[in-house]
């Protein structure tokens, strides 16, 4: 079984609330076509599982296959730098096929953000080091491929659709809101962290 490594922390980008009873990360490439497929899959679970899930997307570019991958991942960080990275992630992925640097600061234009700095950070690969820190936490936590899912930390390495997907965030939710429980019960007050 792999683990996670390193665990979720707020150095990650996480949609939902730091208090779900569980969390679903992604190892994606932005070029990846399964990526792209699996795309509407996490946005649909995202939607069934509500206010319980917490979802992390961490950059993992295939770049000896996927030439455009990394620079897609680099401006996904320069939007995050305005404070926009989930709408750069979802504009990528809307179109996959258009992933140049020129198509990359269009489409930073087109949500409103400094296109000109993000050309500029593209240029001199600013976010490298981030995304490649990413790269190499998906290496440790034995990732070969694009997606991987990671269930609370666990490798999910079942079906990735979205009723397989549902049924394990659920199970998981389940075991940790006993864990709460039974925390509770021994005094520990129930947080979770």
């Amino acid at each position: 079984m792999s683990r996670l490594r390193p665990p979720v922390s707020d150095a990650d980008h996480r949609a939902g609330s730091d208090e779900a009873a569980v969390t679903l990360v992604e190892y994606g490439d932005y070029e990846c076509p399964y990526c792209g497929r699996a795309q509407p899959i996490v946005q649909e679970v995202r939607k069934r599982m509500g206010a319980r899930l917490a979802f992390v997307f961490r950059h993992f570019p295939l770049s000896s296959v996927h030439p455009h991958a990394e620079h897609a991942a680099e401006a996904a960080e320069a939007a995050a730098s305005q404070g926009r990275f989930w709408e750069m992630h979802e504009a990528i992925f809307a179109r996959q096929s258009a992933l140049t640097d020129v198509d990359l600061v269009q489409r930073a234009e087109r949500l409103g953000l400094d296109a000109s700095r993000v050309e500029q950070e593209l240029a001199a690969g600013v976010h490298a080091g981030r995304v490649r820190r990413d790269f190499d936490s998906g290496v440790r936590s034995g990732v070969n491929g694009t997606p991987t899912f990671f269930i609370n930390g666990v490798r999910h390495d079942a079906a990735w659709d979205v009723e397989t997907l549902v049924e394990a965030l659920q199970t998981a939710a389940e075991w940790s809101d006993k864990a709460v429980s039974v925390g509770a019960g021994r005094g520990a007050g129930g947080k979770r962290r």
